[in-house]
């Protein structure tokens, strides 16, 4: 899109019909498979979620390998969404991010935005002391906080598309570390997404949603 337009955006109705329709799949149809034009659109969502920093302390999974899957659901406590839905996501971070990792970034951010990577200098040395201030263990606290945005972008993203996902904390990550190969190639697994259609037989899609009232909610001060 180029500077002078403008996209077209969602009134406030349809915004939140999409969030109404949406709900955590408890049973995919395993015959759906998401078209790729589509998936490329969630592929994309994914990659533009916003970052502390900008930094991205995270990469996304796609598990399409079916024997992968399979092996998977006994380490995600049983729960079949991992090979009904026609994509799983497994959203990790970054064992450790590095001041090379920063470095990466800030030559991304000068070849992008073209401008002189000595310039950006001062802005890697603020994330730098950033990360130094953290050991190992709040800098994976500080990242996990990070990806959760990126799942509900992609949760978000794909009910304005009609399609469905399913937010799962229950399952192994140390075993999804193991089966993926994750450890070797720097990251750890945080959240896992399936996403697809829901089968019409499956009765959550059709219980009302249960939120707390506004004023319990939303405070103005």
């Amino acid at each position: 899109m180029s500077d002078d337009q403008q996209p077209t955006f969602l009134s406030n109705d349809q915004l939140l019909s999409h969030l109404q329709w949406r709900y955590a799949v408890k049973k995919f149809d395993p015959n759906r498979k998401i078209a790729s034009a589509d998936w490329h659109t969630l592929e994309q969502s994914l990659i533009l979620t916003p970052s502390s920093f900008g930094l991205q302390p995270w990469k996304f999974f796609v598990v399409e390998t079916p024997e992968t899957r399979e092996a998977l659901v006994a380490h995600s406590w049983g729960q079949k969404q991992v090979v009904e839905a026609s994509h799983l996501v497994v959203l990790a971070i970054k064992a450790k991010v590095s001041d090379a990792d920063v470095d990466h970034y800030i030559a991304r951010t000068a070849e992008v935005r073209q401008v002189p990577a000595a310039d950006l200098a001062p802005f890697a040395k603020v994330i730098k002391d950033f990360l130094q201030r953290m050991d190992t263990q709040a800098q994976q606290r500080w990242a996990k906080l990070q990806v959760y945005i990126a799942l509900g972008q992609l949760m978000t993203s794909a009910a304005h598309l009609g399609i469905d996902t399913c937010p799962m904390e229950g399952f192994d990550p140390d075993q999804y570390d193991n089966i993926l190969g994750l450890p070797e190639k720097g990251y750890s697994a945080a959240v896992v997404c399936p996403v697809g259609y829901r089968d019409p037989a499956d009765p959550y899609a059709h219980y009302p949603k249960v939120r707390f009232p506004q004023d319990e909610m939303i405070e103005t001060l």
